[in-house]
């Protein structure tokens, strides 16, 4: 079948933070995309203010650059797990991936995961370790963990019989070996033209085949499908076929047809075989559409990502707060949100059968907190409750989804780690040292066991341990398990809080609010050192009298209160306790408010 030479289409996969996108930056300067005098932020495929703030990819991403005479086409992936949904449908576009390995981290769970997805569809890497300036590389032994992974994997004799390159993605330098002198990716590029296969221009006579991978906007053209054309061309103007779910085909009309030219899309009139394009046209077209030729309709298979394995309820804000900060606060807006978020993401689910409260379900509890702090940044307000997973009864029996989990933390910490992942039904697996007083465990843990284990590992290990996890299928129910160990400061009636009466509660535990805060009853205002929840006067105000001065609170002093971000309140609330997400604030409150409906605490 005759090939596209002048083109290549290639993913770049890792685990979160290993320099994918650093390195798509690279070879976008270094591909003449931008003016020698252009000023250029880092990680500019980062476009998302949340991609920005997290240092991570969220969505994946097109570019091209042009090396020579010719194009590569470039999708840029997330590395977190839970945006896993993203990395397999763009591997569906392209003919070939860049595996990208930190020199000192080595292959991490999401690299399993996305090596996986590549081999099963028969897709061709080349290995690139990335951080050869690390102090701490250790590069050989990366290399035979890469080994180990790909015959873990069952890969083929051809398939392990893979290229590498070398790289320092912030210097921009890629080399084939290690003692060679190289100032630029040219190495890199090179390797992906002689590796990387051409894509298939088809048959002269095969009908067009487009697969829709992605969905983007426009204010002026609408709704913009993204994907890459299997077979066949297409052209501005021209009548065509979309295939959409259940065998359902509809004719629509291409108004504007795009491709990709750098860090923008530039107008074209025709597309064929083996280009990924972006077209508008249709504003009920869906990822997974297959874009067809309306005489001769030939629809492709559809997109399938794993299934979601944790749910949260999105529910309408009832806190006496409600409405005062948010402009989209009712279960009508919050539906029409989730329901256009359906449209663009593969890898989440929600129920509607309830009429205002909806479950969400997704990979993990960082998926659905990018969804809230979304919806809560254009203006939505809406209250979540604790993440749950999602069983499954198999062969009669219940099973819960259980994720592979690798920690890396100094030694001293194996002995609190151990017992930490032991009281959530760990089960550990392996165990290496790197010989420079770090130690990797590897455990297969419960997905529930996984719910609030982060901000306690980090306290444990006083910031310094790493942990990643991806989902490893499932298990038989491993019976009960431990859970947050403290109760809830809960205050027991309105008003403003003060400092004379916050002071007093210090002992009792640790602060979420600060002075001058607007509460409510049953508004959780800080954690209980004790396992109870507590219900306190948290707006007490002195006693003054004819001999204590007004100005005596002065010389009370406050530690400073433990602001929560959203994540940390979805891994500490409880059952009974939800998340009052808005525009301005996150506050935590109990799901019933009154102190007197709900089970009886001491009182102070």
């Amino acid at each position: 079948m005759p090939k596209r030479e002048d083109l290549r289409n290639i993913a770049i996969i890792a685990h979160v933070d290993h320099g994918k996108t650093t390195l798509v930056d690279a070879m976008l300067k270094q591909s003449g995309v931008f003016r020698a005098n252009q000023q250029v932020e880092e990680r500019v495929m980062d476009s998302m203010d949340l991609e920005r703030e997290k240092g991570i990819t969220i969505m994946a991403k097109n570019t091209a650059v042009k090396y020579g005479a010719h194009t590569i086409n470039i999708v840029d992936t997330p590395g977190h797990a839970d945006f896993g949904g993203e990395v397999e449908r763009t591997l569906k576009m392209v003919d070939g991936v860049l595996l990208l390995v930190d020199s000192s981290e080595g292959p991490l769970p999401q690299t399993r995961f996305v090596l996986k997805k590549a081999l099963e569809l028969g897709l061709p890497q080349v290995l690139v370790i990335n951080k050869i300036d690390r102090a701490d590389a250790r590069i050989q032994e990366v290399l035979n963990e890469v080994y180990d992974l790909f015959i873990d994997l069952d890969a083929g004799e051809s398939q392990i019989d893979f290229p590498i390159v070398y790289t320092n993605a912030k210097a921009g330098i890629a080399k084939r070996e290690l003692d060679e002198e190289s100032s630029d990716l040219k190495p890199l590029f090179d390797l992906i033209l002689s590796y990387i296969p051409a894509p298939d221009m088809g048959g002269e006579n095969d009908p067009l085949q487009m697969l829709v991978a992605n969905i983007d906007y426009d204010d002026y053209k609408g709704r913009l499908a993204i994907g890459r054309i299997f077979a066949g061309e297409i052209a501005e103007g021209t009548q065509v076929a979309v295939c959409g779910k259940e065998g359902a085909i509809t004719n629509m009309k291409v108004s504007s047809l795009y491709g990709f030219e750098g860090l923008g899309r530039a107008k074209i009139e025709s597309a064929k075989a083996g280009d990924i394009i972006c077209l508008a046209g249709a504003d009920w077209i869906n990822i997974g559409d297959t874009i067809t030729d309306p005489e001769r309709p030939k629809p492709m298979p559809r997109i399938v990502v794993d299934e979601p394995t944790i749910s949260m309820v999105f529910s309408v804000n009832t806190s006496p707060f409600a409405g005062k900060e948010g402009k989209f606060v009712t279960s009508r807006h919050i539906r029409e949100r989730l329901e256009k978020e359906l449209l663009y993401n593969v890898a989440i689910k929600v129920d509607f059968t309830q009429p205002d409260a909806f479950t969400v379900m997704g990979r993990g509890e960082l998926q659905l907190a990018v969804l809230i702090e979304m919806m809560r940044r254009e203006g939505y307000e809406l209250s979540v409750s604790m993440p749950a997973i999602i069983t499954k009864e198999i062969n009669g029996a219940l099973h819960e989804p259980v994720e592979h989990l690798v920690i890396d933390v100094p030694e001293e910490y194996i002995g609190v780690v151990t017992q930490q992942a032991g009281m959530r039904k760990g089960k550990l697996r392996k165990m290496s040292d790197n010989g420079k007083g770090r130690a990797r465990l590897e455990y297969q843990i419960p997905s529930r066991g996984l719910i609030g284990f982060r901000s306690q590992f980090l306290i444990e290990t006083r910031g310094t341990g790493l942990l990643n996890h991806i989902f490893d299928g499932y298990v038989p129910w491993q019976g009960p398990m431990t859970k947050r160990p403290t109760g809830a400061l809960v205050s027991d009636r309105r008003g403003v809080t003060t400092v004379y009466a916050l002071f007093h509660l210090q002992p009792r535990g640790v602060l979420f609010i600060k002075e001058n805060t607007n509460v409510y009853e049953g508004m959780i205002i800080g954690e209980n050192a004790r396992e109870q929840d507590i219900d306190v006067n948290c707006i007490k105000e002195k006693k003054l009298t004819n001999i204590r001065a007004a100005n005596a609170d002065e010389a009370l002093k406050l530690i400073p209160p433990r602001a929560l971000s959203l994540e940390q309140a979805i891994e500490f609330i409880k059952e009974d306790e939800l998340i009052e997400v808005t525009p301005a604030s996150i506050r935590l409150r109990k799901k019933v408010l009154e102190k007197g409906k709900r089970s009886k605490g001491p009182s102070i």
